[in-house]
């Protein structure tokens, strides 16, 4: 199984048998992550990092990644500094950077960035989101995080709050569905679940449960994946303000949840976890952020061929 000059644009192209594959990678490259050891595996190559959209964690994971395997990374800066802001073309930066690097990771927020970047690079497009399309890296730090903390065949878990433009469930849906998975859906009635993806896993036959209060989800679940309601989709403010509030884990919503209950967040969060909550033992979105270092490590090392 090679995944050498891949490109990473959407979980639908990974079969359970690849997804396994990168997590067990992952899981080699873990002790390096955590500086218990140290590694010289991707010496001499150099990773491009092409963000148009802000990011903290996706950003510093994956040149973290790069920089502990002996690494470097090549950064675009600020996208108002650079050609883009003259009117250079995706394309013909994608084009440039790619004679620069051994890898491009891509953030970008026009759906559709990431495939299109990879139609005119020579070196693998890494998409790290696409506007309200794929985040698949996130995915697998996702599925990696289920692995470690829970489990994740027959997994119950509940996805909670934007539902219509979260990109992260949207890939997790698919991931976890090859898991077979039983889905429960809570989110303002404005942000439910796209009903082509709700359609897509009842064909594979995933049981897919809609509930209207976390509260009465969490009961049964052993995971809860939280997202934030995304101001800077909403076209209109107004629309955001009547949504913003209506989905909150608190540790009294928390009063009957399971012992092994894991909560989930791909962060950034605004008030939709309260930091009572940290405290809590179901608290496992830190520990997430910290598993998109190994999961980015395994990429990286998988597509630039220095790992089978």
């Amino acid at each position: 199984m090679s995944f050498e000059h891949m490109h990473i644009i959407s979980m639908k192209e990974f079969t359970r048998d690849m997804i396994d594959h990168v997590l067990e990678v992952a899981e080699e490259m873990e002790p390096i992550a955590r500086s218990k050891s140290s590694s010289d595996l991707l010496k001499g190559k150099v990773l491009g990092v092409l963000f148009f959209e802000p990011s903290t964690r996706t950003r510093m994971s994956f040149e973290a990644a790069m920089m502990r395997l002996g690494g470097e990374v090549l950064s675009l800066g600020s996208v108002d500094a650079s050609s883009v802001a003259k009117g250079e073309t995706l394309a013909d930066t994608i084009r440039v950077v790619a004679g620069y690097s051994n890898a491009i990771v891509l953030r970008h927020p026009m759906e559709g960035a990431a495939r299109l970047a990879s139609e005119f690079s020579a070196v693998p497009i890494l998409n790290a989101g696409d506007g309200a399309g794929h985040h698949p890296t996130q995915t697998f730090l996702d599925l990696y995080t289920i692995k470690r903390e829970s489990h994740l065949e027959g997994l119950k878990v509940a996805l909670a709050g934007d539902l219509k433009y979260g990109r992260t469930v949207h890939s997790l849906c698919y991931a976890l569905s090859l898991y077979g998975a039983q889905i429960t859906l809570v989110s303002p009635p404005e942000l439910s679940m796209p009903s082509e993806i709700i359609e897509d896993l009842k064909k594979k036959n995933i049981k897919v449960i809609e509930e209207s209060s976390i509260e009465d989800a969490i009961q049964d679940v052993e995971v809860l994946y939280m997202t934030r309601i995304q101001k800077e989709r909403f076209p209109d403010p107004a629309e955001y303000q009547k949504v913003a509030n209506r989905l909150q884990i608190t540790p009294e919503v928390l009063k009957n949840a399971k012992k092994n209950l894991r909560i989930m967040h791909p962060l950034p969060r605004t008030n939709e976890i309260t930091p009572q909550v940290d405290e809590t033992p179901h608290a496992s979105y830190f520990d997430q952020s910290f598993y998109g270092v190994p999961i980015r490590m395994a990429l990286l090392c998988l597509v630039m061929g220095v790992f089978e």
